[in-house]
C-alpha cells in the first residue's frame, strides 16, 4: 500500500498518538501527529530507501483488548549513500474504532543515521 496514501490514510486515527524518536539524519524519521502524516510515512519511505532491500520479520506479537506489540527485526538499505541498516524493532499500537490511534516504534536509530550518513 506504500504510495496509495488514500488507503493508508483511513487505516490511522485523525489524531494518532506517535512516537518515533526523531533523526536529524533520516528526513522520513520525524514527529506525525495526524493520519494524512502517517499515511505519508510510507511513502516518504519508500522515496529515501531501496524497496527491493526493506525486510521486516515479526516473530513477537501480542494482544490485549485495543493494544498490540510487535517485536522482530528490520532491515534496509538507504537510496542517497547506498548504505544498509539493520536492527530489532518493538512497535505498540493502540486500535480504536477500527483505526490506529496510537503508533509508537522503537528501533536502531543508530544504525539508521549510520546508513544515511555519507
Amino acid at each position: 500500500m506504500a504510495g496509495d496514501t488514500e488507503r493508508l490514510v483511513v487505516l490511522f486515527s485523525n489524531e494518532v498518538g506517535w512516537l518515533l524518536a526523531e533523526n536529524p539524519a533520516a528526513p522520513w524519521i520525524r514527529p506525525r501527529p495526524t493520519a494524512a502524516e502517517c499515511a505519508a510515512l510510507f511513502t516518504e519511505l519508500m522515496e529515501h530507501t531501496v524497496p527491493e532491500d526493506a525486510r521486516a520479520s515479526v516473530d513477537t506479537f501480542l494482544v490485549d483488548g485495543t493494544d498490540a506489540v510487535l517485536m522482530g527485526r528490520l532491515s534496509g538499505t538507504v537510496r542517497v549513500t547506498g548504505e544498509s541498516f539493520e536492527g530489532p524493532f518493538a512497535l505498540r499500537l493502540t486500535v480504536e474504532g477500527g483505526r490506529i490511534t496510537r503508533h509508537h516504534l522503537y528501533e536502531n536509530s543508530l544504525s539508521i543515521a549510520e546508513a544515511c550518513t555519507p
